[in-house]
């Protein structure tokens, strides 16, 4: 296995302390604070622990708090709800002895039912596509010493942007983008770490979709970014280790927060989970 893709799967291993309570590992991915997407899929697997038969269909998720990278996280798990078709669960990630982290997950057994979606949009495959992971040499030399740190670090996920990303001089764009991604390579064939996974990745590029009209971006180094809330919904089981088409567009923008939504599709058309975020944006300095 890639070692890349070995690495992130030892942080999906948690240790079990006591019945409903688990402990995990982060990474520095570069960034001042660990990545919501970590939080969130270790979060969904200590939920998973406790769950027999059942496959997680929603999340709704609350940041709370900056995570250490440094330090552990631990995970205590509700029972809600134990049901015969559905069971509820609340995961609360505490570390320093506070809360930086708390997610309501709905799970369900599998039934058969009512089937439709809208279709996918239609983009250029992604072996057309250059990798959008890091910026060119050139220009990765010009951004700013942390955020060159942050894109020199190795990912488990490959991305390919279907609109271009001008990291040095970015201008009004429509709040609208399309990003190919998969996992580095293959992965077991275990769907609760699938969903799982696609829950981590599903925090990459969503907020910044917010600031696109505004001729900034993440990368510009004038905003302080911040994911404040993250929903999902889980449709149909998902390969991650496979191309997945990742649409997103932004509503609005206003008093500080941008609001964000996101479809994911399976190479093969089919909708495989949404998406719905809001995020703190201050402008620290005017684009330009």
């Amino acid at each position: 296995m890639d070692p890349r893709l070995a690495d992130l799967l030892r942080q999906f291993e948690l240790e079990r302390l006591e019945v409903n309570l688990f402990r995990g590992v982060s990474r520095d991915i570069g960034a001042p604070q660990v990545f919501g997407g970590q939080v969130l899929g270790q979060a969904l697997m200590a939920a998973y622990a406790t769950v027999d038969s059942h496959d997680v269909h929603s999340l709704h998720a609350y940041f709370l708090r900056r995570g250490d990278f440094n330090a552990p996280i631990v995970y205590h798990v509700d029972r809600a709800r134990d049901g015969h078709s559905f069971a509820a669960r609340r995961v609360v990630a505490i570390q320093h002895g506070e809360q930086i982290f708390n997610v309501s997950a709905s799970f369900q057994v599998g039934e058969q039912g009512l089937d439709h979606q809208l279709p996918m949009p239609e983009v250029p495959p992604p072996e057309s596509l250059p990798d959008s992971g890091t910026p060119p040499p050139e220009v990765l030399e010009q951004l700013p010493e942390k955020l060159r740190r942050m894109f020199e670090q190795q990912r488990p996920f490959e991305f390919r942007a279907v609109e271009p990303v001008d990291y040095l001089h970015p201008r009004d764009l429509a709040p609208l983008q399309h990003v190919w991604l998969r996992a580095v390579g293959s992965l077991p064939d275990d769907d609760r770490l699938h969903r799982c996974l696609l829950a981590y990745v599903s925090d990459y590029n969503l907020l910044n979709t917010a600031v696109r009209p505004h001729g900034t971006s993440y990368h510009a180094g004038n905003l302080i970014m911040a994911s404040i809330d993250h929903a999902m919904w889980f449709h149909r089981p998902p390969r991650v280790d496979d191309w997945l088409l990742y649409t997103m567009d932004s509503p609005s923008a206003s008093c500080a927060r941008g609001f964000t939504r996101g479809m994911l599709h399976a190479r093969d058309g089919k909708l495989i989970a949404s998406t719905a975020q809001e995020g703190l944006i201050r402008v620290t300095k005017p684009p330009g």
